[in-house]
């Protein structure tokens, strides 16, 4: 998802240029300190560590003094089936050895009582990213500023050590039950550093109730890459234990609402943008007679896994249109994998495809697939995709067609699932009559984006933006490339050769979650109680209700993030949201 017309580029730069005050550009960065006085504050501490409660959208610098006021109370609202963030900060003069954190049980004045198994505690850990500077393009480490920023969320550690003159970010998840009784539930959260400290957290569970992750409305869609997932835990691809261990990564993209199975038909559907390989699930033979023969055995174990992991709705095939034409098979006569580059739309190209297409149709309808797969495309030429379109709807009228791209008018009709890039916007008859056949209506955002984006040094709350913004927009999901393509050392560093630092990854190995992914889950629970509400509202005919949502949703406006931060924006939404 990376190739963009100049003009995108150099507007972008000039914008940057222009608006010197952009408050999203600014919180991006990390801000320049004086190390003397940073040393005389550290020094100044009354005490060897210092622990509160923090603010969740905040990456706190790993070596600079927290500016922060002391609380040891923290009141939370929520939903029943909620997820919700908090973050702990941990702080010292002098090295801690050995940080542990421990939450008790949450209990309500009326005995009710949330069981600490619903909670968790993580550390947050600390990776290299960069800035965006122009966004999209191959990059050199040495041009870019660096800085350490807080990310990973490492569950799996049960201790950590702090420096002398650093901090420890601690992020804290609590998942209400869907069958809580309304109340105010109170935990303690137990920090053993140099010495206990004990803080309390209050939960004020409120009498509504949120779906469960597998029956959101929102559209998410992260595409997976499994063989980083075999690399990175130095396994063998498409073995037992490669299986096991992506369960663990597909299992928390589904309890995140993801809905979409991102399934290669071709080696390097992206042409090999990305570090690790991107093979076909599908193997190609082309036989001595001159016949074809597709090997789906590989295609229907993933499917099928992936599926028993959770994410079940659908299957988008990649691809028809790859970034490099060039379809690899194995050739009988000449003994080895060869090369088909036909051009799309050339009688050659269509032979081709028309004979996989065929087969592919038919044995997806023996699955019992086919009403739930598509052939999805990625930001290609539009002849190209109106020559695919045309080839589908020869081989079966019924084949549903994905696309991320700029939105064309001329091929709207022909797209199950439109996802349109940020700068665009369906027209507001077509998005109407789009969810009137029940096709879907997403956005999602890439290298091009300054903000709001899913970068390492994004701020935290773009993420929770995103799902307001949906929301605002009235379409039905978001996209983002990708979950999972990791660099070489993504727990260490998150830059890539080419695009901003995180671009092509929001969880890391383990799996570990990050602020960036638990702020997306947040964005996307509010996305579903604003759709609630407003059936609610609307089939009750609270108009005075209906009104004072609507009022807050038109705020969500990107070019609004150069004046405002989307932090500022979402406490505003959340406020009035939760007194509805």
């Amino acid at each position: 998802m990376r190739e963009k017309i100049i003009w995108i580029f150099i507007s972008l730069l000039m914008l940057s240029n222009a608006n010197a005050q952009d408050i999203s550009l600014q919180l991006q960065k990390v801000p320049v300190f004086d190390t003397v006085a940073q040393a005389a504050k550290w020094n100044s501490m009354k005490s060897k560590v210092g622990v509160t409660f923090a603010n969740s959208n905040i990456r706190y610098t790993q070596d600079v003094f927290p500016e922060i006021k002391q609380e040891n109370n923290l009141t939370l609202t929520a939903w029943k089936g909620e997820k919700l963030n908090a973050q702990l900060l941990v702080w010292a003069k002098t090295t801690v050895p050995s940080i542990k954190v421990a939450i008790s049980d949450l209990k309500s004045t009326n005995g009710k009582l949330i069981s600490k198994s619903n909670t968790s505690a993580g550390f947050v850990d600390y990776v290299i990213t960069d800035e965006f500077v122009a966004g999209c393009g191959l990059r050199k480490p040495e041009d870019f500023a660096s800085s350490l920023v807080a990310d990973p969320i490492n569950t799996i550690a049960t201790t950590a050590t702090l420096k002398a003159n650093n901090v420890q970010p601690i992020w804290l998840s609590i998942k209400i039950p869907s069958n809580a009784k309304q109340g105010d539930y109170v935990t303690t959260i137990t920090v053993n550093a140099d010495k206990i400290y004990q803080l309390k957290l209050t939960v004020k569970v409120l009498e509504r109730t949120l779906p469960a992750p597998s029956q959101w409305s929102f559209n998410l869609d992260f595409w997976q890459h499994p063989a980083a997932v075999a690399r990175v835990h130095n396994v063998e691809l498409w073995s037992d234990v490669h299986f096991d261990l992506m369960k663990k990564y597909y299992t928390m993209l589904a309890d995140a609402g993801q809905k979409n199975i991102t399934a290669s038909i071709v080696d390097e559907p992206w042409g090999h943008q990305t570090y690790d390989d991107y093979p076909s699930l599908v193997k190609w033979t082309k036989k001595k007679d001159g016949s074809w023969m597709y090997d789906y055995s590989l295609f229907d174990k993933y499917i099928s896994f992936v599926m028993s992991c959770g994410i079940n709705q659908r299957i988008n095939c990649y691809s028809m249109v790859p970034w490099k034409i060039a379809f690899q098979y194995y050739d009988e006569n000449l003994g080895k994998n060869t090369t088909f580059t036909g051009a799309i739309g050339s009688d050659e190209y269509n032979v081709f495809w028309t004979s996989m297409l065929k087969d592919f149709t038919k044995h997806l309808k023996q699955k019992g697939w086919f009403s739930i797969t598509a052939i999805a495309m990625d930001e290609r030429p539009m002849p190209a995709m109106q020559s695919v379109i045309k080839l589908l709807k020869q081989v079966d009228p019924e084949w549903k067609i994905t696309l991320a791209g700029e939105y064309h008018p001329e091929i709207e009709q022909d797209i199950f699932d439109y996802c349109i890039a940020s700068y665009h916007s369906f027209p507001d008859a077509i998005l109407k009559k789009r969810q009137q056949q029940g096709k879907m209506s997403t956005w999602y955002t890439c290298c091009v984006e300054k903000y709001p984006n899913g970068f390492t040094f994004s701020p935290a709350a773009e993420h929770v933006w995103l799902g307001w913004y949906t929301a605002a927009k009235n379409m039905d999901g978001y996209l983002r490339w990708a979950y999972n393509s990791w660099p070489k050392e993504p727990l260490k560093d998150s830059r890539f050769t080419a695009w901003p630092a995180g671009d092509t990854f929001q969880v890391y190995p383990g799996p570990l979650s990050s602020i960036r992914f638990e702020k997306l889950i947040e964005g996307i629970q509010d996305f579903e109680k604003i759709k609630i509400l407003k059936e609610e509202f609307k089939k009750e005919s609270k108009e005075k209700e209906s009104k004072a949502l609507n009022a807050v949703l038109m705020q969500f406006e990107i070019e609004k993030l150069s004046k405002q931060s989307a932090e500022e924006m979402v406490a505003k939404a959340k406020h009035i949201l939760n007194t509805l």
